[in-house]
Parts: C-alpha cells; structure tokens; sequence
C-alpha cells in the first residue's frame, strides 16, 4: 500500500498519529493520551477530509 496511517508513541510517552505516502511523512497530529485517542482521530481524518476545501494563499 502506497499511504498508511502510523500510531507511535513520541519521547513524551504521548500516541501521535502519522500519515505516509510512499514512506514520506505528509503530516502528524497533536500528542494524545491514549491509543484510542490516536485511533479517534484517524477516523475522524477519514471521516471528514474527503470534502476538505483547499486553501492556496501563495
């Protein structure tokens, strides 16, 4: 699969979340206290991206 979604644990013992596309990090979210934390917010990201408007202020 080109594009994952990756929980980890950072150095402050909180989850985060990472997206990868073909290994490259596109973004990661806030630290969260707990796996289920993490897991929420994947499917929220799922959920409501789809429709996200784009914002080009270059």
């Amino acid at each position: 699969m080109a594009h994952k979604f990756e929980i980890y644990k950072d150095k402050a013992g909180e989850f985060r979340v990472r997206f990868k596309y073909n290994s490259e990090v596109m973004f990661s979210t806030e630290g969260y206290a707990s796996k289920s934390g993490a897991k929420d917010a994947i499917a929220s990201i799922k959920k409501n991206a789809p429709d996200a408007e784009i914002e080009d202020n270059a």
